[in-house]
Order: C-alpha cells, then sequence, then structure tokens
C-alpha cells in the first residue's frame, strides 16, 4: 500500500490484488485527483450513490493509455471506457439502477505502461427526467477540450430543441453551436436524390435512362443500368473508396479522389459484382456517378447547382456542397481522429461529392425536413419518389429510396441515414407521419453512439407503440436482461456474406457480450431484447438467429443496410505456408506479399503495414483493411495459382500467384 499527498488531502493508492477489501477514496463532483497510475497496478476509487442517479467524469491521460471500468454494488460491470488512445480524456458517464457502493477502476490499457493521470467527478445529480436533460446527460461526455456534437429536434419546420457540446475547432477552441455548419458524410445522399428526381420532374433526364446516355465514356458490361439504379445502390459496381484501399490509396487520410477517378475504378473492373436491380450494395460510386449526370444535364457544376436550385429556395443560407478541399466554409467544425495527445486532425474525403460532402446545420435541415410534408420545393411528386422503396429484380422491397432508408421504428414510419466520413459522423431521421425529426452531427466518430436513441426516446416516445428503454446516458444499461446461457450461445464467429467475408467475433465477458473486427478494438452489446443487440459507440445493430432447436445459425447486421452473416466453427489448422508468395492484380495494378510470421500469415502491401489473416474456413481467411477476405484459388493438382480480395463492398478482386 502507498500513499499519495495531492492537494493536501492524503489519498490511499491501491496496486495489485488484494484492494476489494480495503477503503477507496472517494470521488467528490468537481475536485480533482492527481496520481500515478502504475505500470502493472490500478487505481481505485468509489461512488456511494442512491438509485437512479446519474454520473460522469474523466481521466486525463498524460503519455500513457488508461482503461476505466465501472462496477456496480453486486460486482455487475456498469461500464468499460477505452476510446481515445494516448493522451487526452478517457471519459466516463452511467446512471444507477440500484444504491450502494459503485466502484471506478483505472488500470493501463497496455500492461507494463504506466503514467500520470487527473481522475475528475464532472457530474453528480439525479437521473433527469424532462428530454431536454436526458439529452444533455447523454452528451456529458463531451467537454469543451473534446471534439463535440449538436443535437437538433424538429417538428413542423421549426426547432423544437437545439444545442452543442464540446468543441468544433480545437486549435482555436471554437464550441460546437446551433450554426456551425457541418460535414453530414453520407446523409448527404437524400440530397442527391432528390437533385436526380427533381432534374426528372422538369424534363431534363429520365430516371430510366441508361447511364451511358450521360457518361459514354463509362465502360458498357452488357447490361443496361439505369439513372435509377445509382440512386438505389442496385448497379453491380465496385464502390471506389474500397477498391482504391485494397489498390493502395491513403484514402482514410485524406488522399484526393478526383470524380474521373471513379469512372477509372469502375471502368477497370472486369465485371459487374452483380446483376443491376438484383442485390441492394451500398456505393459511393454510385452516387458520385449520379452528380456527374447532374452537371452533364444541366451544364453547372453539381455544387453551384445544388445551392441555387435546392438549398437557397428552401431558405437553407448555411448549407454547401463542399466541392473540393480548399473550399472555405466559414466557421465549419474540423475532423478529428484518435492520435498522440488525445486527438488529430484529419482532411475531409474527397472526390465523393453526390455521395458526401454536404456540410449544413440543424435549422437548415429543419427547412429541408418540412419540404417532405409540403412539397413546396420539388412537388408531391418528386417527394414520393424519393421516398418509395426500391423493389429488387426478386420482387423483394429493398427498404431504400433514393438515399433514404425507410423503415418503421418502434411502430412509428421513419426515413433515416447515417453518416461517416474520416472523421465527421451524422444521424439523420424524420418521421412523416408527425412531420418531425432530428439530427446528430459530430466531429469526431468516437462520440457516444446512444445519444440519437437517446434523442428519440426522449422527444418521440409518446408516438410510438412499444416502451422507450430506460436509458439515462449512452452507455447506461437498457433495462433488458439476457441470461449468461443465451450469451454463451451467441459467442461465436461470424462470416458476413454481403461485406466480402468480414469476420465478426462476438465474445462473452460476464454478463456482457463485445462484438470485435479485426483490427478494431472491441465495443460492447447493449441487448434490446433477448436477440437484439445495439453497439455501443457505433450507429450498428445485431440480430441472432436461431433455429427451433435454440442453436444460433447466423446474425443480421443492421449498418447501411442489413447484412445476412453465417456462424463459422472453429477450424482446423491448415498448412499456411502454401499460400505464401507475391500476388499481382491486373485491376488494380498492384502487389501483395504473403509470408508466414510467428505461426500466422501475414497480408502486406508498400504502403500498408502488415495485416494478420484469420483463417476462417477452407481455403478463406478474414483481416481488416485494406482487405477483409482473402479467398485463395488452386489448379487441379491443389496448388495455390491466386487468390480474390474483398473488404464489403468491393469483392472478388482478382490477384495470381507470381512468385512462391
Amino acid at each position: 500500500m502507498q500513499a499519495c499527498i495531492t492537494r493536501g488531502v492524503a489519498l490511499l493508492l491501491f496496486c495489485g490484488s488484494g484492494v476489494h477489501a480495503q477503503q477507496a477514496p472517494q470521488l467528490q463532483l468537481r475536485t480533482p485527483i492527481r496520481a500515478t497510475l502504475p505500470a502493472d497496478g490500478m487505481l481505485r476509487y468509489e461512488l456511494n450513490l442512491p438509485n437512479r442517479h446519474f454520473v460522469a467524469g474523466r481521466v486525463d491521460q498524460d503519455g500513457v493509455d488508461a482503461t476505466v471500468t465501472i462496477t456496480g454494488p453486486t460486482g455487475k460491470r456498469v461500464q468499460r471506457s477505452a476510446r481515445v488512445g494516448r493522451g487526452g480524456p478517457e471519459s466516463f458517464a452511467f446512471a444507477t439502477d440500484t444504491v450502494g457502493r459503485y466502484v471506478v477502476e483505472v488500470t493501463p490499457a497496455t500492461a507494463g505502461k504506466g503514467g500520470a493521470v487527473r481522475v475528475q467527478l464532472t457530474r453528480s445529480e439525479p437521473v433527469a427526467t424532462t428530454p431536454e436533460g436526458r439529452v444533455d446527460q447523454a452528451a456529458a461526455q463531451l467537454y469543451k477540450d473534446t471534439p463535440g456534437a449538436v443535437v437538433g429536434v424538429i417538428k413542423e419546420g421549426k426547432l423544437a430543441f437545439v444545442k452543442g457540446y464540446g468543441a468544433a475547432d480545437l486549435t482555436y477552441e471554437m464550441p460546437f453551436t446551433a450554426e456551425t455548419p457541418t460535414n453530414i458524410g453520407s446523409s448527404s445522399k437524400q440530397f442527391t436524390g432528390f437533385a436526380l428526381a427533381l432534374l426528372a420532374s422538369r424534363g431534363k433526364l429520365s430516371l430510366s435512362d441508361d447511364v451511358r446516355k450521360h457518361i459514354p465514356e463509362l465502360k458498357d458490361f452488357g447490361k443496361t443500368i439505369t439513372v435509377r439504379h445509382l440512386l438505389t445502390h442496385t448497379t453491380g459496381y465496385r464502390e471506389f473508396i474500397n477498391t482504391l484501399i485494397i489498390e493502395g490509396r491513403q484514402v482514410l487520410e485524406g488522399d484526393y479522389i478526383a470524380s474521373d477517378e471513379v469512372i477509372k475504378v469502375i471502368n477497370r473492373q472486369p465485371a459487374l459484382q452483380n446483376e443491376p436491380g438484383a442485390e441492394f450494395n451500398y456505393n459511393n460510386s454510385a452516387f458520385a456517378l449520379a452528380t456527374i449526370v447532374a452537371e452533364r444535364v444541366t451544364g453547372v457544376p453539381f455544387a453551384e447547382w445544388m445551392r441555387n436550385e435546392v438549398f437557397l429556395p428552401l431558405g437553407m443560407t448555411k448549407t454547401w456542397v463542399r466541392a473540393n478541399p480548399g473550399q472555405i466554409i466559414h466557421g465549419r467544425s474540423a475532423g478529428y481522429i484518435p492520435g498522440e495527445g488525445g486527438f488529430r486532425e484529419v482532411r475531409d474525403l474527397h472526390g465523393s461529392a453526390g455521395a458526401g460532402g454536404i456540410y449544413t446545420t440543424p435549422g437548415d435541415v429543419a427547412k429541408w425536413m418540412h419540404n417532405f410534408k409540403t412539397g413546396e420545393l420539388g412537388g408531391p411528386a418528386v417527394i414520393k419518389e424519393l421516398s418509395t422503396s426500391f423493389v429488387l429484380n426478386d420482387g423483394k422491397p429493398s427498404n431504400y429510396g433514393y438515399g433514404l432508408f425507410l423503415d418503421t421504428n418502434r411502430g412509428l414510419r421513419r426515413w433515416q441515414h447515417g453518416g461517416n466520413d474520416i472523421a465527421h459522423s451524422s444521424t439523420f431521421v424524420y418521421y412523416p407521419d408527425l412531420d418531425a425529426g432530428y439530427v446528430v452531427f459530430s466531429n469526431y466518430q468516437g462520440v457516444p453512439g446512444g445519444i440519437a436513441g437517446v434523442v428519440a426516446d426522449a422527444f418521440f416516445a409518446q408516438h410510438m407503440t412499444t416502451p422507450p428503454r430506460a436509458t439515462a446516458s449512452a452507455t447506461a444499461a437498457s433495462g433488458v436482461d439476457v441470461p449468461a446461457a443465451t450469451l454463451r450461445r451467441y459467442a461465436g464467429k461470424y462470416e458476413m456474406t454481403t461485406l466480402g467475408g468480414l469476420l465478426l467475433t462476438v465474445e462473452q465477458q460476464g454478463n456482457q457480450l463485445r462484438l470485435q473486427l479485426p483490427g478494431q478494438p472491441a465495443l460492447p452489446l447493449r441487448p434490446t431484447s433477448m436477440t437484439a443487440f445495439e453497439v455501443v459507440g457505433a450507429p450498428a445493430r445485431i440480430t441472432f438467429n436461431a433455429a427451433p432447436d435454440g442453436a444460433v445459425e447466423g446474425i443480421t447486421f443492421q449498418q447501411d443496410g442489413q447484412h445476412p452473416g453465417r456462424r463459422v466453427a472453429e477450424q482446423a489448422a491448415v498448412d499456411l505456408a502454401t499460400f505464401a508468395g507475391r500476388y499481382f492484380s491486373e485491376e488494380l495494378e498492384t502487389f501483395y506479399d504473403l509470408s508466414v510470421e510467428g505461426g500466422q500469415l501475414v497480408i502486406r502491401h508498400r504502403r500498408f503495414g502488415p495485416v494478420t489473416l484469420t483463417h476462417t474456413t477452407g481455403d478463406s481467411f478474414s483481416a481488416t483493411l485494406p482487405v477483409s477476405q482473402v479467398v485463395f484459388r488452386r489448379d487441379a493438382q491443389g496448388t495455390v495459382t491466386g487468390f480474390d480480395a474483398g473488404n464489403g463492398r468491393a469483392r472478388d478482386i482478382r490477384f495470381r500467384k507470381v512468385t512462391p
């Protein structure tokens, strides 16, 4: 046991085993505690709390990466936070479900690496009961020195609630406000869909036009691909961002992609991934092409046309299509990703105008939403076209219109879309039966993913047929208690059949499931029913699919559509050396080198570090970016001759083996 003196207060610092037998220091509101986190130990603090109480706090890190774990009076884990990385704050927030002693444990994220920390309780108050208060508590982990977000609730074209949290720009200490233009990423697609439908209504084009009528330099794949296919993610084209990542482009680091490169990526594709109209495959290539179509029929740059023909007529004076990385948008939010010191500023993804790149504010979106009801711009026919589900070739609805997902949320019809740029993220929700909805815009993808759900519960639960979840914060418990035996049945590996063979691993840790994607941190799963879970920290959901005998056969992963996955059994060991060698893709004009290192198969590209391939089944392996699936090919003698690579939206990219 070691004594530590901070600000004249004697604290007991407990390390290693046996700490539970001792009295830990009490955290006090707005009274920071400075301490040294032992390299192989723990800092432990206590909170004596009543039931239905909300607490938020932060652990500031100096050269150390800490993990914060909260346990309740029964020993059940309430929250585990490990988001930011070295430096910066590691925040936590939770609501109590019983009276008693809650324990805050701070441990090194990497064994053997400790350092200086400051532990601070920033909020301690009863769980909010007003809608505004509930949203405030959901956003409690956003501080003036962290990236932030803005929340807007819209009713009949007016802002019923709007508030900014955290910082829009850390360099200039600029707070996030209702007036901060923010990159909404793929939520931009609905504007592009509207633009093409509007041009069709004005006789400038037909949505049934062959795309090559307007872009004749596009490759002819022997199938008619229409403008409507572009707007509904049903073209069969490869997704250009994912394709260029496999090629080695640093797209996620702000590598500029010119619009004509989208055409080049498609023209190098040897064949379509699927028949046009047969399959929903979320695709930025298609929406980038849609903007080119718009420019060809109007003779005006897309950004300019949208400003003059859509935004300004609706009074959206603070909305722009950011057409190039040099365009200045006054007061806009900067984008951040984890980095040394906590956060690192990054550029926007460029070359995807039409697929993303729109900057806007909640006030402007209020006017946009209301036009869904009034049809002031475009008329009812255009709005109906935009919001009608595309029907696939097999007669099944895709549940996607022109840039809008169409579904039902707790008995209430919903038009919605999410968006992610390199750093920015957005949630857009409209309830057509209410002429109301909400938005959550952020400049950091690590912003608590539950904020949007809290907004829906807080402001719209009275209109829904199922009761709201009792969530006071983004990480609060859902109120659904799934037995540990059921959780064990869900744990396993799942291969995503429409996401390029991406391997999802579901692990059980005590009374909680965690989702692990290759090369990414594990995220907790929060149950919303006995079979459905939402991913804490990401706009995604998982539903486990069980057979009549109770055996779990697969999952449905919901993010940008619904994606089936099959359960993969543990595989017998394979001779990894047979897969080693150099491989070349004529389509991408790039090489990959595979080698066996430390008993694992490793894939390398000259512009990427080594990535471990995990054996799934047969000759199939799973990984993370730049490739999520590698399926090897053999000749009649069983010799490996090449592989097909994919990473979700781009698949079956052929590589041949050139050297052993």
